[in-house]
């Protein structure tokens, strides 16, 4: 049965590439016995379509982000026991009342990104080398984030997804394991086994 919260409906989950997202929404959806949205499947099964690295951002038509965006709008607004992940996951349900918004990180204790560790954590999720690795974390995140700023942000050339100021609650990966960071977070929304 749905775990139910007094103030939380759906919760979403954004983090940049490798910080461990993907990993936590499907924890929580489990625990909590809800629904589970992962964003980047939609991306992924795009770029295979089209036989195409997913590195090419600009050949996602801006339509599939925005109907995906839509999509998810629609059911944080208007369902619940929903986990959705996705990048812009919190920045799109900013002024939707019941939303549990997250945020992955992997940031030093000076609050600096830690690129390499998210490589090597794509490296052994994908099974490629660290050059790739490299580059799709580089190449992927500057596009994603040309593109959104171009869709909806004009105005602020700095934007990022990863915002603070958009999230109820940060987990650092940098400093918690899989297991710590679904404690943390478990702890955070009140959940009782």
């Amino acid at each position: 049965m749905a775990t139910e919260f007094p103030d939380i409906r759906n919760i979403t989950v954004t983090g940049r590439i490798a910080t461990g997202a993907t990993t936590l929404a499907k924890q929580l959806a489990e625990i909590l016995q809800w629904k589970f949205l992962d964003g980047s499947q939609y991306n992924d099964e795009f770029f295979k379509k089209i036989g195409q690295d997913e590195t090419n951002v600009n050949l996602r038509p801006d339509d599939l982000d925005r109907e995906f965006d839509e999509h998810m709008q629609h059911i944080l607004r208007y369902d619940q026991h929903y986990v959705v992940q996705s990048h812009l996951a919190g920045f799109k349900a900013q002024g939707i009342e019941g939303v549990y918004k997250i945020l992955t990180l992997c940031n030093d204790k000076e609050g600096k990104d830690q690129t390499e560790i998210r490589v090597d954590r794509l490296v052994n999720r994908k099974s490629i080398s660290v050059h790739d690795a490299k580059k799709e974390i580089k190449e992927r995140e500057a596009g994603n984030l040309q593109k959104w700023r171009r869709m909806y942000v004009p105005h602020d050339p700095d934007w990022v997804y990863w915002d603070k100021r958009y999230y109820d609650l940060i987990v650092n990966t940098y400093f918690l394991n899989r297991q710590d960071s679904l404690e943390y977070v478990l702890q955070h929304i009140g959940f009782h086994s």
